[in-house]
């Protein structure tokens, strides 16, 4: 790769993992502190802990009904197929390394099944009744029709199926996408193409490639994508057909539009440049952390204190040298002791008595502590200096971290901390979810594009009952735009949340049952600030309005002023309803 990026993602990987042990004289007193994985294990569940709740709004009138099933089916699958884990890892490297590369795509496979034994009574059932059918419109050749006992033995014994119809999303290792070098973006990107790996055996049985392509691949063993642990077994370690490999690249021309797979070393396409088979183009998401201008790929969040990790590593190391140079030691007489004084001299015991050998040596000659100079606190201090330098680098606070700062601080204090951090947060919060919903609208392409069949989605009701909705592409055809709702992915604060619904009651708590229904806003503290699923079960059914005639008071008491629109579901005296809530919205 250019500008040695592989070489720079390989050592932000070894800081996570904690393995950059500093440059020192005593090799034996190296340490590490692995500020690095704290620092990313602080950020990565903030922005990607929960599954998103992703909403689809029309771009047109007429796609407003699709837009709701669009909704809950993409939310169903981003749960069903697993798609958060894969972003997950995207999002890993994104912290990491600067970027991460989420890939979407499409699987429909057949596959030949046994036919179960109503499947088989139905199958001859069906043919019988087409050969009489035959026979008795065709009287002249009913002897040429088989008979039951033909039938029986001409039945199908397998059925073809379709085994996989679906969309799914995988995590692509960013050491494995290649970019035009020419590009900033991806947006002004000619040219994108992927690097797989694969078995022999399996690129020679796989049917998508041609068949004079596939039988000519030869392996290549390429293992730079490979860590070097696992390098040594695949270039020396056997030569079982079943580990060699073969290096596949997957060409797309955004420029072009068009798509092509060749093998390394190879003579000719696997897949020859044909149009692009998806409809919005190349498959690939990009997940872009601190971008830097005029260069295509992002700085990640351990770049900018790599060399304040180092620093800090080479404090600690050096510390454990010096406290061992500043060890006490003390002068004595070997003449004074013998083997047992010595050992008892050396002992660790508390209250142990030293027998003097040589009672001509003046006990207070006989051991002498050596002067040491103390060690300097300043080198103590200058870790915490360091350490200080990496929070404020890395924007990750103290409090993040759960710790309990020395100083105290006043409410506000902390606040206007607190906010600080939030606000760099958000930042990346959006760009986690801008990617999240790019996927998904890529997912609902695909399905629009090569769902064959019906499907079906599990949807949570408004009395939080599930219900199966069967769809087809037609249901989710249209054009939408697909956003995150806003910090549905973070984790949820239980003492945060229930704070923030108080105070919302306090703030909206005179409007409630005039121009807010106090039923909706007891639900909403309820599901969102005390986490309960299922808030109706609680409410009161809605006690019906008594006729004015039957209570004897003039129209305009209870019923309102008279010609007044009465309350939802009753009619006024004309029989025409009054307020009537639309289908299906609780009250």
């Amino acid at each position: 790769m250019m500008e040695g990026y592989d070489e720079l993602w390989e050592r932000m990987i070894d800081l996570y993992r904690g393995r950059c042990l500093p440059t020192v004289e005593s090799v034996e007193d190296r340490i590490v502190v692995n500020v690095a994985f704290g620092t990313i294990n602080v950020i990565y569940p903030s922005v990607s802990v929960n599954y998103p709740k992703i909403t689809v709004q029309p771009t047109h009138p007429e796609d407003e009904e699709r837009a709701v099933i669009t909704e809950a089916v993409t939310n169903y699958n981003w749960k069903h197929f697993n798609f958060q884990d894969e972003v997950r890892l995207a999002i890993k490297d994104y912290l990491i390394i600067g970027h991460g590369w989420i890939k979407c795509g499409y699987s429909y496979k057949e596959g030949q099944v046994p036919l179960s034994g109503e499947d088989k009574v139905a199958a001859y059932d069906e043919l019988t009744a087409q050969a009489d059918e035959f026979a008795a419109l065709n009287p002249d050749m009913a002897g040429d029709v088989a008979d039951n006992s033909e039938i029986a033995q001409a039945l199908p014994q397998t059925e073809t199926v379709v085994l996989e119809d679906q969309p799914w999303v995988e995590r692509i290792s960013p050491f494995d996408v290649f970019v035009d070098p020419e590009a900033t973006t991806l947006n002004d990107a000619r040219w994108v193409c992927q690097r797989i790996i694969r078995p022999l055996e399996d690129v020679r049985r796989d049917e998508r490639y041609k068949p004079s392509a596939r039988a000519k691949v030869q392996a290549d063993m390429d293992t730079d994508h490979i860590r070097e642990e696992q390098r040594s077994y695949l270039k020396h370690g056997n030569n079982d057909p079943d580990d060699q490999r073969v290096t596949i690249w997957e060409w797309h021309d955004i420029k072009n539009d068009t798509f092509a797979v060749y093998a390394e070393g190879g003579t000719e396409f696997l897949v020859d440049p044909k149009k692009s088979p998806y409809d919005f183009g190349h498959p690939f998401v990009m997940v872009r952390n601190y971008d830097v201008p005029d260069y295509f790929y992002p700085m990640g969040d351990l770049e900018a204190i790599e060399p304040l990790i180092d620093e800090l590593n080479k404090t600690r190391s050096i510390s454990i040298g010096v406290r061992k140079k500043f060890a006490r030691k003390y002068l004595y007489q070997p003449e004074a002791f013998n083997s047992t004084g010595r050992q008892a001299l050396e002992s660790d015991v508390d209250n142990t008595f030293v027998p003097v050998a040589n009672p001509s040596i003046p006990l207070s000659e006989t051991v002498i502590a050596l002067p040491s100079t103390p060690v300097p606190p300043e080198l103590f201090e200058h870790s915490e200096t360091v350490e200080k330098d990496i929070g404020d680098v890395s924007g990750v606070s103290e409090y993040q971290r759960g710790q309990v700062p020395e100083t105290r601080r006043t409410a506000t204090e902390a606040s206007i901390i607190s906010d600080s951090v939030n606000a760099r947060s958000a930042d990346k919060l959006a760009q986690v979810e801008i990617a999240i919903s790019r996927t998904a609208r890529r997912v609902v392409q695909l399905q629009q594009q090569f769902m064959t069949r019906d499907q079906v989605a599990r949807v949570a009701g408004p009395d939080g009952a599930l219900y199966w909705v069967p769809y087809n592409a037609e249901d989710i055809r249209g054009e939408f735009d697909f956003e995150v709702e806003a910090g549905s992915t973070q984790p949820m604060n239980e003492t945060v949340r229930r704070q923030t619904a108080t105070a919302l009651m306090q703030a909206l708590g005179p409007f409630i049952g005039t121009v807010i229904d106090p039923a909706a806003m007891a639900q909403h503290v309820m599901k969102y600030g005390f986490g309960i699923q299922n808030p109706q079960q609680f409410m009161m059914p809605q006690m019906p309005m008594m006729d004015p005639s039957m209570t004897g008071e003039e129209p305009g008491g209870v019923g309102g002023p008279q010609g007044a629109p009465m309350g939802p579901g009753f009619e006024d005296e004309n029989g025409t309803p009054g307020n009537m809530l639309p289908e299906g919205m609780m009250f």
